[in-house]
């Protein structure tokens, strides 16, 4: 019984001690609960406020990602926009130089259909040329192109000196009062026959005979033939017979005229025929002046025409006149320098952004 009595006592105080153990266990249990919950509450609150700060954060962070969004959406247009500023400054600066180029190239063609040489539209081709090398641009290599061309086509042809021109035309129109007609050289020709048929008026043998030939006529041939055995006496009675003949022979002479339109021309005509051409010669002159080279033909051919109808060909002042006058001719076809067609064609596709 007091076995079972003490196993009882310690089976209680095993019991005791077990609940006294178990309810000291909840005790720090119910502690350690309640410590971790209060830590779990202050985890949870501080959780919150970070939770509340991060969803601050991150308001703040979208509002700034969409400021910044947008700020670089307004650089990038500001970006664009500075871009086409750019290549809309360096195509006015190309359209203002081309501009430049063929304000200069045509104003050189001015100045050169004014002095009638090629040299102001040479050196406005040069300095265009030069200019568009110095900006490089692939644009315009077609335009450069162009120059090279015209430059080229204007250098291979031949201009004549216009001072040259105008000083043999004035040459021609100071000829015109010197050039002999063709009925006045007809009755130059006449009179010109007569005095060489009058003798010297010497009453020696020799002489006689060596006047008479010249004449040409049988009489006299056969007076000089006889001269050498006559005496002076029947020379001096057949002086007057000769002359008489000689006059009687000179009423009357046979000549083939081919126009006979120049032969029939008064003095008073043929003053105005000098002025005619005069007038001609002028209007050709002011027509190499103005670079008219269809007119400045015209006038020169009639020119030539008149003298070669009217005048006599056979002086050496008209084959003078007719010699400038076909020189001038020729050399008048040359005055007409070229356009830079090409050139012009270049600066207005380059102008349109072709």
């Amino acid at each position: 019984m007091l076995v079972m009595a003490l196993v009882a006592v310690v089976l209680a105080a095993t019991a005791v001690w077990m609940t006294w153990d178990t309810r000291t266990q909840l005790h720090s249990l119910e502690q350690e609960l309640v410590r971790r919950q209060q830590g779990s509450a202050d985890q949870s609150a501080e959780a919150l406020v970070l939770a509340r700060q991060a969803q601050e954060v991150s308001r703040d962070s979208a509002a700034k990602a969409a400021l910044l969004e947008a700020r670089l959406a307004e650089v990038a247009l500001q970006r664009g926009q500075l871009d086409d500023l750019i290549q809309s400054l360096s195509r006015s600066r190309d359209e203002n130089v081309v501009a430049d180029i063929e304000a200069a190239i045509r104003v050189a063609m001015q100045q050169s259909a004014l002095t009638g040489s090629a040299e102001p539209l040479v050196v406005a081709l040069r300095s265009a040329d030069d200019r568009l090398a110095r900006i490089n641009q692939p644009r315009l290599e077609r335009l450069r192109r162009a120059i090279a061309s015209d430059l080229d086509r204007v250098r291979s042809v031949g201009v004549p000196d216009i001072g040259a021109l105008l000083i043999k035309i004035d040459e021609v129109v100071r000829l015109a009062d010197e050039l002999p007609l063709v009925s006045e050289a007809a009755i130059t020709g006449r009179h010109a026959g007569e005095a060489r048929a009058i003798p010297a008026g010497t009453a020696s043998a020799p002489v006689a005979s060596a006047t008479v030939p010249r004449k040409g006529s049988a009489a006299s041939a056969q007076a000089a033939s006889a001269g050498a055995s006559s005496p002076v006496w029947m020379l001096a009675w057949s002086r007057p017979f000769d002359e008489i003949w000689s006059e009687l022979r000179s009423l009357l002479r046979v000549t083939r005229i081919e126009r006979p339109e120049a032969m029939l021309i008064a003095p008073e005509q043929g003053f105005l025929l000098r002025e005619n051409l005069k007038l001609r010669l002028l209007n050709a002159r002011l027509s190499v002046l103005s670079r008219q080279l269809d007119a400045a033909s015209a006038d020169l051919q009639s020119a030539q025409q008149a003298i070669n109808r009217y005048f006599d060909a056979s002086s050496r002042k008209t084959q003078v006149a007719v010699e400038l006058l076909r020189q001038i001719a020729q050399q008048s076809r040359l005055i007409g320098v070229p356009k830079p067609d090409e050139t012009l064609v270049a600066t207005a596709a380059a102008v349109a952004g072709r």
